[in-house]
């Protein structure tokens, strides 16, 4: 009853969201105002070109040529231009800022460009806020917490049980159970692609990541043994319960950087094929679901096929980006429960393993380009951990390098012309 009333609700907000959209969109053209942001490109770059090349176009339109190679004044301006257009067009910060939409979903009261659209959708818009917080809202929540609740109780009961097989079992079907409960708790529309290539035991799936709720999304159509650290409060209860009714892998906060103990641990679960798939996000991040980010090499180290998974969430319905800097976890659950739904598909990709002659980095990057392809999401070379570090020194010292050896390059071309005469 739950699911068709909510269903309901969904097409009456898709209806209305069109509706909307039209109001705008006529009212921006009758006051001949832009309604959307444009989208292809906050400037226009130069096709790619040699640093060299760039150099000499602005020597040469700045000074006469120089007898002895040296730096010049003219050369800032190349890389203020490159620092100029790496602010104002990144493509890094924007990947941790939620995903903008066209039209309003009725979930906010602004929009880009819009103000008070009609009255009519004013008092739409605050019968959804009653249904939306006052009906689904506790529906979830008593959801959220009996699934969590039986999770935690089974599981520490299941950990009593001296029989391995059946209490492995058994913490499948309850596993199964409870994060289905919990699916139902945020109202999941969830459309799963090619079953058929779903991950096996005694490998190593792996998958974008946007939110905390990918673990559900996909523990909702299999079991999966997670990996990652250790957390105090609830959270720590939860890990705790978990892990003794099947082969969860924890972590030290001391332990994490420890590369070669990570690397054993997995490789020890995958080597034992009674063990479930190992569920990893490589990303290490939650990326706003518009692009894929550097995978970390650790998991494709690993001697074991490889699953890739790729999850596309519909924006329109609720916004599934976790922006951690911003939300704490208690915060962010609320507002996905206070969200009209959770719609989503779900890509099994056919099973990957490392080639001959293949590293572990460009083994990640072509499962990663597996991902972004299927998901329709930009891949990426950046490092999702740019979100909280600063960039490396490394890549400041690359650019310095690269200067230098134009420099140099010159000299030794001249110093082999004076040999040569």
């Amino acid at each position: 009853m739950i699911s068709i009333y909510c269903w309901r609700i969904f097409v009456m907000c898709c209806g209305e969201q069109t509706w909307a959209t039209s109001r705008m969109e006529m009212g921006a053209k009758e006051k001949n105002q832009q309604l959307y942001k444009p989208c292809n490109g906050i400037i226009a770059k130069k096709p790619p070109t040699s640093l060299q090349q760039d150099l000499k176009e602005l020597r040469g339109s700045a000074s006469c040529p120089r007898s002895e190679p040296q730096f010049e004044m003219a050369d800032i301006f190349f890389f203020c231009r490159r620092g100029v257009e790496s602010i104002l067009d990144d493509e890094v910060t924007k990947r941790f800022s939620s995903q903008e939409l066209d039209s309003w979903n009725l979930l906010t009261r602004s929009n880009y460009n819009v103000r008070h659209i009609s009255l009519r959708l004013t008092v739409i818009w605050g019968l959804g806020v009653l249904v939306r917080y006052g009906v689904l809202l506790p529906l979830r929540v008593t959801l959220a917490v009996t699934g969590i609740g039986l999770l935690v109780v089974l599981t520490t009961l299941l950990g009593f049980l001296p029989n391995r097989e059946l209490r492995f079992s058994l913490s499948e079907k309850i596993h199964l159970m409870c994060h289905r409960i919990c699916v139902r708790a945020l109202t999941a529309i969830i459309t799963y692609h090619n079953r058929e290539n779903k991950p096996k035991n005694g490998g190593i799936c792996v998958s974008n990541h946007t939110t905390p709720i990918d673990v559900i999304i996909l523990a909702n159509d299999g079991c999966y043994s997670m990996v990652g650290q250790v957390h105090g409060g609830l959270m720590g209860m939860i890990q705790r319960a978990m892990v003794k009714s099947s082969p969860h892998i924890w972590f030290e906060r001391s332990e994490v950087k420890d590369r070669h103990l990570v690397a054993k641990r997995l490789s020890d679960h995958v080597a034992d094929k009674t063990k479930q798939p190992i569920l990893i996000f490589p990303e290490g991040t939650c990326i706003n679901n518009t692009s894929v980010m550097m995978f970390k090499k650790g998991s494709f180290e690993i001697a074991c096929t490889v699953y890739p998974v790729a999850i596309k969430y519909d924006p329109r319905f609720g916004d599934a980006f976790w922006n951690s800097s911003k939300f704490g976890m208690v915060y962010y659950l609320l507002r996905m429960m206070s969200s009209w739904a959770v719609v989503c598909s779900v890509w099994y990709l056919p099973p990957m393993n490392r080639e001959e002659g293949e590293d572990a980095v460009q083994f990640a990057n072509r499962v990663k380009a597996a991902i972004a392809a299927q998901g329709g999401l930009v891949d990426l070379i950046w490092d999702g951990g740019l979100k909280r570090a600063k960039v490396k020194d490394a890549f400041k010292e690359e650019q310095q390098n690269l200067y230098s050896k134009v420099l140099l390059g010159e000299q030794d071309e001249r110093d082999l012309g004076d040999d040569q005469h």
